[in-house]
């Protein structure tokens, strides 16, 4: 189940249901859960039980062992839909494999809401999420995708973008389109557009550094014309 990504009042009605009748709700943060439900003034119904990368491999086991004893399981994460760039692939794979019914309460999503304020074109994109934090895996990674023709976004942490914004302009070039968006839906919520070199300097120019929650979205490359 989506869950907002700033904005509490962009939670949908099936969410606040989904959480007062599931029989267990497993979730990324359980204290952002439960802030979430006193947020959307309900009482979580079930057992709330923790699903996060550190045990998201040892407890789906757990998790399909109790869809297959019939009951319902409603997985959420910290912001936006699970399984992009966060825990729930693996849950709803063993789910399939257990030959038990998988939906998904659709809602936030930071890659949808980044696309559609960008200003580049969103007919064809791909999501990329991190990228590696090391610099050389990191150059390898953007070196393969300079000929991407789709639109492309990525998630980044605030700390690392200026540096990824730099490693992006050295591989797709400097006047490559792109768009920071940054706090979606949330107060302080910005979005700067230019090419990445313009980027670059907007980053490095942050004095207090960069804050909240990073999208970055770059257009693609532009085909050669033939001659």
């Amino acid at each position: 189940a989506a869950t907002p990504i700033g904005q509490v009042a962009d939670a949908s009605g099936r969410l606040a249901d989904a959480l007062v009748s599931a029989d267990v709700v497993a979730a990324e943060d359980t204290r952002r859960l439960k802030r979430l439900a006193s947020d959307l003034g309900v009482e979580i119904g079930g057992r709330i039980v923790s699903y996060f990368e550190g045990n998201e491999e040892r407890r789906t086991p757990e998790l399909a062992a109790m869809l297959t004893d019939g009951l319902t399981v409603v997985l959420v994460t910290d912001a936006g839909m699970p399984s992009v760039s966060d825990p729930g692939y693996r849950l709803v794979v063993a789910a399939i494999a257990a030959d038990v019914a998988v939906t998904a309460i659709p809602g936030p999503s930071a890659v949808l809401t980044a696309l559609a304020v960008s200003g580049l074109p969103v007919d064809r994109f791909c999501f990329e999420g991190f990228l590696p934090r090391k610099a050389g895996e990191r150059a390898t990674a953007l070196t393969e995708l300079a000929r991407e023709r789709r639109t492309m976004v990525f998630f980044e942490s605030p700390h690392r973008t200026e540096t990824s914004l730099r490693a992006m302009a050295d591989a797709f070039g400097a006047d490559r389109p792109a768009a920071v968006c940054r706090e979606l839906t949330k107060t302080y919520e910005e979005v700067a557009r230019g090419g990445l070199a313009e980027l670059v300097d907007w980053a490095a120019g942050q004095e207090q550094g960069i804050r909240g929650e990073v999208t970055i979205v770059v257009g693609g490359a532009v085909a050669e014309a033939r001659t």
